[in-house]
């Protein structure tokens, strides 16, 4: 299990359990279930770079309390 914080940059960070081999879609399910925002308007990156939802957290190297910037579209 490792943990990823998200910033929305609006003052809400949002710490999320979740196992490496989890997609990026499982990921912002997780995270809608805590926001109360839909999955499918919420978009993860990492500087200019967007996650796609079918990669999972090992193949974008992203380890236990690593951060990330949470978007909604």
């Amino acid at each position: 299990m490792i943990e990823v914080v998200l910033n929305d940059w609006l003052g809400k960070k949002v710490k999320v359990k979740c196992n490496e081999d989890d997609t990026i879609g499982n990921l912002k399910k997780l995270v809608a279930a805590q926001t109360g925002t839909r999955a499918d308007k919420i978009r993860i990156q990492k500087w200019y770079n967007t996650y796609k939802d079918h990669i999972t957290l090992k193949d974008y190297e992203i380890h236990d309390g690593m951060g990330l910037e949470l978007y909604y579209n």
